[in-house]
């Protein structure tokens, strides 16, 4: 039996607020008055969804230095945090990838304010990331067993 219109926003707004109660609250992130649109959106969508699938990007990024034959394990600190950035900033399907794991946690609102200035919102979802991949380096690295 198809969907009305009437279920499908009844769907939708229990989607979003399904969406919204699974985000940590970040009491690091301070909603002040003065700050841009941007910055806004930063501290209240992007920063807690990032918090929320921490685990699954670092999974993704320990595949993706599989995927190129684990050059990083050869990399001393600083060539890693090079190595971080620039996979993220420059390969363009892996980029997307990542940007995904984000915006697929928006809601309908929230994905309707990013589609409006998504160019700089999609730049602070990247500058974040790599962030929070660079200061967590040492759950990238191999596991060792312990004999």
């Amino acid at each position: 039996m198809p969907l009305s219109l009437g279920q499908i926003e009844i769907t939708m707004i229990d989607r979003d607020e399904r969406l919204q109660r699974q985000r940590p609250d970040l009491s690091v992130s301070k909603i002040k008055d003065n700050m841009s649109s941007e910055e806004y959106f930063q501290n209240a969508v992007l920063r807690p969804i990032l918090k929320f699938q921490n685990d699954i990007l670092i999974e993704v990024f320990k595949t993706y230095i599989q995927k190129r034959k684990n050059v990083y394990y050869t990399l001393n600190l600083n060539q890693k945090l090079t190595y971080v950035a620039h996979s993220i900033q420059k390969d363009i399907k892996f980029r997307n990838q990542l940007k995904g794991i984000v915006v697929g946690l928006f809601s309908l609102k929230e994905y309707q304010l990013y589609s409006k200035n998504s160019s700089a919102l999609n730049k602070r979802i990247m500058n974040l990331m790599i962030q929070r991949i660079q200061n967590q380096l040492q759950l990238l690295e191999r596991a060792t067993l312990l004999e």
